[in-house]
């Protein structure tokens, strides 16, 4: 049997999404370079998990279509889902959008690697077996997991301090969708046209409500980092509450460091400004390049956190008032 068109049906679909998927983001928050590095995150996931299911099957007895439907969606789904932590971690989601991006190419580069691998295990499977895996566990493989990051993102939203709890009901309905579909209640075949007629459908309206959020917010955020830029600028920014308790700090830091902080402060404004114009930019299909200005001021933020020190910036942070969106922002300038 010929490999490169079976090689095409079952590594490819899962990628083609993806690539559909980042050039329908407007606001192009995802370089190729994250995505790329995601996409290699995910088939590292997948080369852990064929030996990590591979020391289960032979520790539990189980046989391989039982260890499927029961065991293997729990594996791989919490794998796959570090990924998804690990970004979150570096500030590297901040939006449905990518989120939904993201967590779809950890997904597929788990599920094109898983594929490939069991070509080389059963190279005389059907072409119904490659159109099954590569229309269908590939793609249900990156659904799941970019389904897993909105929801996780969504927890996050919605609590000042969600509990592990909550966290742990994203990965088990990434759990159960995967164990539904390794069931093949149906067939494999039918399956496999439910998942790509549904999960797909699924992530495009993600895809548009996170664009339509994006826009509100960027409005939203513009103003007011710019309102609080003008009263940095303004005389009345000593007898404002951020005035007042940069003031405060005085009795526990020296004057240079206080001067470090607004400087550090004006700074981070400036940046939070640009990151939000060149989203409004690249919205309108005008990509604009981070300039050396910029470079320069991320620069003098790595020299100013060092001065102020880390007592310095716990202090500053009820001024600052950073969320995940304005860490994600800076994420999004300095990548």
């Amino acid at each position: 049997m010929n490999l490169l068109p079976i090689a095409a049906i079952a590594l490819t679909p899962a990628l083609f999404f993806l690539l559909a998927l980042v050039y329908l983001d407007s606001y192009k928050l995802t370089s190729l370079r994250s995505v790329l590095v995601v996409l290699i995150a995910g088939a590292a996931m997948a080369g852990i998990a064929f030996f990590c299911n591979g020391a289960l099957i032979r520790a539990t007895g189980l046989d391989v279509v039982t260890y499927s439907r029961t065991v293997a969606p729990w594996v791989e789904e919490t794998l796959k889902a570090l990924i998804v932590a690990c970004l979150f971690r570096t500030h590297r989601i901040g939006f449905h959008i990518d989120a939904a991006i993201l967590g779809f190419a950890a997904g597929a580069g788990f599920g094109v690697v898983e594929n490939a691998a069991y070509m080389a295990l059963t190279p005389h499977a059907t072409i119904g077996t490659w159109i099954v895996r590569g229309l269908g566990t590939s793609v249900m493989h990156g659904a799941v997991t970019a389904i897993v990051a909105v929801l996780a993102l969504t927890v996050h939203d919605s609590r000042s301090k969600a509990s592990p709890l909550a966290y742990l009901s994203c990965l088990l309905t990434g759990v159960l969708l995967h164990a539904i579909f390794n069931q093949f209640f149906l067939s494999p075949l039918v399956s496999t046209v439910l998942t790509i007629l549904i999960l797909p459908g699924l992530l495009l309206e993600i895809l548009t409500h996170g664009q339509r959020r994006l826009a509100r917010w960027l409005g939203a955020g513009f103003d007011a980092d710019a309102r609080m830029l003008e009263l940095l600028d303004s005389g009345d920014f000593p007898e404002s509450p951020q005035g007042q308790y940069l003031k405060s700090l005085q009795g526990r830091f020296s004057g240079p460091v206080v001067a470090d902080i607004l400087c550090y402060v004006r700074i981070n404004l400036e940046l939070a400004l640009r990151a939000k114009g060149l989203l409004m930019m690249r919205e309108t299909g005008f990509d604009v390049p981070v300039d050396d200005e910029t470079t320069a001021k991320f620069k003098e933020i790595d020299y100013l956190e060092r001065s102020i020190g880390t007592t310095g910036l716990l202090a500053i942070k009820p001024m600052l008032q950073l969320s995940r969106e304005d860490l994600w922002q800076l994420k999004l300038l300095g990548h």
